[in-house]
């Protein structure tokens, strides 16, 4: 089959077009997929380059589990496609569905895990023809949807929807979302909203008005200051996915008894914290990775119910891969570049 290959920790050179790959073969449990099409995300590129190592890149532990990836691998952690086989132990009915992979992975290789992987780092992905998933991990979806659209929901809105669940968030809660035009920043927008919550999105000027169109009562410039704007003791909920310098006004923010979640920093993973807003605020911290098992099983229904819609930047060919991960690092879109492979 075709596919590309991550062949080590680097940049865009590290990642090889194949047409040799073997077909995944099947153990128990397990399902073929047939990819139509797999979304571009930060947590591809963050493998790539080592960005989860706590030791400059270290390869020994820049995995999303800590530990070193075995090469050659296929990244690929948002799929779309429809079941072309099983394995033992599944129902045969399931060959012909239309799926998405659920990316945070319970079950993988036939057996159950210990420790949570992520499809298209601990195990291969979806950038290539054909994948293979825990049966449990497929989840059946009935829209109409192109695959392109769909592949723009698994992780992003996931983290998304994992994010605000574990918030709590409910009608009448003030959100407020960082990096907000990214696709897990703009699926936390629908999400909050779908939900019944108020959302005030963090976001460069020249996307604002998108962001409002998207479901955004107010936008916030991500170089102003957070409190003299907003006020201190203001929102209820923080999604973040930036940190950064600014963290600190993310905390003052927050209300009494607020809930502050992060998923990402891309504006730098070092942050200062007194201690003293923690405790003072009796605020809630959550660090936001595995999903709850209820998470991915919601996504699909709001999806198959038309609550929430897809936001496809552009899409690339799957051959062209290094062109489309430039693309998203110039981080000029809002929502999903999508890899189309079938």
């Amino acid at each position: 089959m075709n596919g590309v290959v991550l062949t080590g920790h680097g940049g865009p050179e590290t990642l090889e077009w194949r047409e040799d790959l073997d077909v995944p073969s099947l153990e128990t449990g397990e399902v073929l997929i047939r990819v139509g099409a797999a979304g571009v995300n930060n947590t591809d590129v963050n493998t790539r380059i080592g960005w989860y190592s706590k030791g400059d890149n270290d390869a020994e532990d820049a995995a999303w589990t800590g530990e070193a990836l075995k090469f050659p691998l296929i990244q690929g952690a948002d799929v779309c496609g429809s079941i072309v086989a099983v394995g033992a132990g599944v129902d045969p009915s399931r060959i012909g569905e239309r799926v998405l992979v659920e990316p945070c992975l319970i079950e993988a290789e036939g057996r159950m895990l210990h420790t949570p992987w992520y499809f298209g780092s601990e195990c291969n992905g979806g950038f290539a023809e054909y994948t293979r998933v825990a049966s449990r991990h497929a989840h059946a979806i009935d829209c109409t949807l192109t695959d392109a659209e769909l592949a723009s929901f698994p992780c992003s809105y996931s983290t998304a929807e994992n994010m605000l669940e574990r918030t709590r968030v409910k009608a009448g809660d003030t959100v407020l979302v960082t990096g907000a035009s990214g696709g897990v920043g703009s699926a936390a927008i629908q999400l909050a909203r779908a939900r019944g919550a108020d959302v005030i999105a963090v976001t460069s000027p020249s996307k604002a008005g998108s962001l409002v169109e998207l479901g955004a009562f107010k936008t916030l410039d991500r170089d102003a200051d957070y409190v003299a704007t907003l006020g201190a003791n203001s929102v209820d909920v923080v999604i973040d996915l930036v940190a950064g310098a600014k963290w600190p006004s993310l905390l003052e923010v927050l209300r009494p008894g607020g809930r502050y979640a992060v998923s990402g920093a891309i504006g730098g993973p070092m942050v200062e914290l007194d201690v003293r807003t923690l405790y003072l605020k009796d605020l809630s911290f959550f660090g936001c990775t595995v999903l709850e098992r209820q998470v991915f099983g919601n996504l699909v229904k709001r999806i198959e119910a038309k609550e929430i819609r897809p936001l496809v930047a552009e899409t690339f060919p799957l051959r062209d891969i290094a062109a489309a991960q430039a693309a998203f690092g110039e981080k000029g879109h809002i929502g999903k570049i999508v890899l189309e492979v079938a």
